[in-house]
């Protein structure tokens, strides 16, 4: 089986080498930056998140994704999520058709519910409506995605009837994964509609996700549907050593996990919770050996073909974002694909 490797970030809000606070637009143009070195490297997939916060930088990925299209030449350009509930997904079609074009058939929309919930009282939604929409918002993505005329209707906007949308792809598709936290009525859904299925894997070892990947593809082959890839996204944080990696973590972890702890109730976070996730859980810190012993089983235990790391998480440095980057491409992968050929040979 071979391993795609792709990076996330959702832009935090971070600061520079000299621990002075970086802009917005700042943060923004290093994003740029790291994806084409991400490119330059090898490496697969590049994503990008959508926040409505003022602790990450990026409200608008598709606009990223369309300067990001036309510095690179390879790799994959996608959201990491695009949070459907609160989008039309009239205009995610026309967007990511617009980033096709100037990827020349790089564009992948990752739809997802997100994990924050400050766009729907900033776009008019009610969180009451927080399932139904999502529902009904995949299903018209997936009849526009067809690139044929649309005729559609449901409770959240007026029918379409016959409806054209512009402009097509030049290759006739754009790719899309659908975001899954661990619902079974999610990942079925998923395998309904025929949709590749991202997994976010937070927390707690990876294998106990291997029952969702499991259903997926039984649901798949008992609706006659064939066999579609599983990705798994999680966070991390690569360094020379393990220590580094961990104290170069822990500060922006405490200031980043810390803050949404307290704002959901979860109370205060502690190192030694922290070191215990990145042990035994799916944080994803360390040197490049122990980064891909970690990676190797996730992928294994789940059959994976494709891992997203999110690289970027709280306020680290340019500097050492890109020194991630650069472990991960040329140390972590290659560590991780023969591992699994020798796994798959045995």
């Amino acid at each position: 089986m071979k391993i795609r490797f792709g990076l996330d970030t959702f832009g935090d809000m971070n600061v520079d080498d000299q621990g002075r606070p970086q802009s917005a637009g700042q943060v923004i143009r290093d994003i740029v930056e790291q994806a084409v070195y991400a490119e330059q490297v090898g490496l697969d997939a590049f994503t990008v998140g959508e926040h409505h916060r003022d602790d990450f930088a990026v409200s608008a990925p598709d606009t990223i994704l369309a300067g990001i299209a036309t510095r690179t030449s390879r790799i994959t350009l996608g959201t990491g999520v695009t949070v459907l509930s609160s989008e039309d997904p009239i205009r995610v079609y026309q967007r990511f058709a617009t980033i096709d074009a100037l990827s020349n058939g790089r564009a992948e929309i990752t739809a997802g519910r997100g994990s924050f919930t400050e766009s729907f009282p900033l776009f008019g939604y009610a969180l009451s409506d927080y399932a139904q929409l999502f529902e009904e918002k995949l299903e018209l993505l997936m009849e526009l995605l067809k690139e044929k005329p649309v005729t559609w209707s449901g409770s959240i906007r007026p029918p379409l009837t016959n409806q054209e949308v512009y402009p097509k792809t030049e290759g006739g598709s754009i790719g899309i994964r659908v975001g899954v936290g661990g619902s079974p009525e999610s990942v079925m859904r998923a395998a309904r509609l025929g949709i590749p299925l991202a997994l976010a894997i937070i927390g707690g070892d990876p294998a106990r996700f291997a029952p969702f990947s499991k259903l997926y593809r039984m649901s798949l082959a008992e609706q006659g549907k064939p066999e579609l890839p599983v990705s798994i996204h999680s966070p991390g944080h690569i360094a020379e050593t393990d220590e580094q990696a961990i104290e170069e973590m822990w500060p922006c972890y405490l200031e980043s996990f810390g803050r949404i702890g307290r704002e959901r109730g979860w109370g205060e976070t502690s190192k030694d919770h922290f070191v215990s996730e990145v042990r035994y859980g799916s944080m994803y810190v360390g040197s490049p050996e122990t980064v891909a012993a970690k990676i190797t089983h996730a992928v294994t235990s789940v059959g994976a073909s494709r891992f997203d790391l999110k690289y970027a998480n709280g306020t680290m440095p340019h500097s050492k974002l890109m020194n991630t980057i650069r472990l991960y491409a040329e140390e972590v992968a290659p560590r991780v694909r023969a591992a699994v050929e020798k796994e798959s040979a045995a």
